[in-house]
């Protein structure tokens, strides 16, 4: 496990690189502006794929070593262009709203009910789209145990957004926000035809059909367990979707950027958490005794939280100077933000790494409990807090959120495993323990 965990750490790893490269060339060649629109454009791509992930998201894991492969196929493509259907529906509807009841919005965006970036609904929901099929085979081949193939899939669809972006600004010129949108957009692209190559033999394995009543059995099955998965994941989405919302009302597109950079390299350290909780969520999965899940899930949340907040310390006592002379001096107020989501970001791999250990054992509801604790703490936090403080204030509510909801986590874990807040505690031997990993895994020393 712990060699599939560092895998995956040096993908995600590879993966932060690129993204302050692209971020670098964003900030010298797009601006703050652009620059906040694609990234505006990013998170409604998230919030969107919430619905298509109802079925066709992480239970798809689950779902694989016990379905048909091509019964989970067919119902995760069916239902993706159901969903994205169903989006731009209710997007064209909403252009027959009257312009007298959208003056609500118009105090805070200044754009009606524009929440998708005027020019870019349908990229938008191509996006979704393409995404949702990609996200299938790397989904599936985690269900496969395929961990190794998924991290390379992965690896080619991140370097071929970062390698394009820098095709669009150099080789056609194209200086705005559209540079980065269709980056993403070619990175799925490829991604998506990569990963078919390696699904293919699933797909036409003639030993996994199933009846038309497995067939609705299946969806019974994988609704079930996604519903209250996503419902979680679209309240934590919201919670970030809604930071956004206030800066631009308050000081547009810019601050947005500069915002959204912050978290940008701030998050970078969450893959640590990201690359725990995947290999976790996949062990856990595959036990029956949920007493060496609880056991497991502490071992790994000392790791995940130590190592993050080590991370994150390093990033923000970097001077203000060095962030002002790698991205501009536009993004000099980047340092200050990061201070304010700092312990935030170690909450949030606290939480990836509980949320994964509940999905596991079946009791994802905590993990919907937790988004909703946090989301009443995110509501009154950022209208108290963003208006006197800006960025800062916006980045403040966005670590109480994530505190709120660990402390709802843990009080559940505690509660349901009998374990006391002194078990959270680093000893020697989990020291001795991780440099025998090390060593075992890796020959590092």
């Amino acid at each position: 496990m712990i060699k599939k965990i560092f895998g995956t750490f040096g993908t995600r790893v590879m993966n932060a690189i690129c993204g302050l490269v692209t971020l670098w060339f964003a900030s010298h060649y797009l601006g703050a502006e652009a620059w906040g629109i694609g990234g505006t454009v990013l998170v409604d791509v998230s919030l969107l794929l919430v619905g298509v992930e109802l079925l066709a998201g992480s239970g798809l894991i689950y779902f694989t070593p016990r379905k048909s492969y091509r019964t989970l196929m067919k119902i995760s493509y069916l239902w993706t262009a159901l969903v994205v259907a169903f989006y731009a529906l209710i997007i064209k509807l909403a252009t027959f709203i009257p312009e007298s009841m959208t003056s609500i919005f118009l105090k805070f965006t200044g754009e009606g009910t524009e929440l998708i970036p005027q020019g870019y609904k349908t990229i938008t929901l191509t996006l979704v789209f393409i995404y949702s099929l990609h996200n299938f085979n790397l989904t599936t081949l985690l269900g496969k145990e395929r961990v190794g193939t998924n991290n390379i899939l992965f690896i080619i669809q991140f370097m071929t957004q970062m390698c394009s972006m820098l095709l669009y600004i150099f080789a056609f010129d194209i200086r705005d926000e559209r540079a980065f949108i269709y980056s993403l957009l070619t990175g799925y692209t490829v991604g998506y035809l990569c990963g078919l190559t390696q699904i293919w033999r699933y797909v036409f394995d003639k030993s996994q059909k199933q009846s038309l009543n497995e067939f609705w059995e299946t969806i019974k099955d994988m609704f079930r367990f996604g519903s209250i998965i996503q419902l979680s994941t679209l309240v934590t989405l919201l919670n970030r979707r809604l930071s956004f919302f206030i800066i631009k009302g308050f000081w547009g597109n810019a601050q947005v950027g500069v915002y959204n950079s912050a978290s940008q390299v701030s998050e970078a350290p969450k893959l640590i958490g990201q690359s725990i909780a995947m290999v976790q969520f996949s062990k856990i999965s595959n036990l029956t005794d949920n007493k060496l899940a609880a056991n497991i899930t502490v071992q790994l949340f000392k790791t995940a939280v130590s190592l993050t907040a080590l991370c994150i310390f390093v990033l923000c006592i970097i001077p203000t100077s060095v962030y002002a002379w790698l991205f501009t001096e536009n993004f000099a107020g980047m340092r200050s933000v990061m201070i304010a989501l700092a312990p935030g970001v170690v909450f949030m791999s606290a939480n990836m790494v509980f949320s994964h250990y509940f999905s596991g054992v079946d009791m994802p509801k905590h993990n919907l409990y937790g988004a909703i604790v946090g989301f009443a703490v995110t509501i009154p936090s950022l209208y108290l807090l963003t208006p006197p403080f800006g960025m800062i204030g916006a980045g403040i509510s966005m670590s109480l959120t994530n505190l709120a909801t660990i402390l709802y986590q843990w009080f559940v874990f505690k509660k349901t495993n009998n374990i006391s807040a002194k078990e959270l505690l680093i000893t020697k031997s989990d020291i001795i323990t991780l440099k025998s990993n090390l060593l075992e895994n890796f020959k590092i020393f």
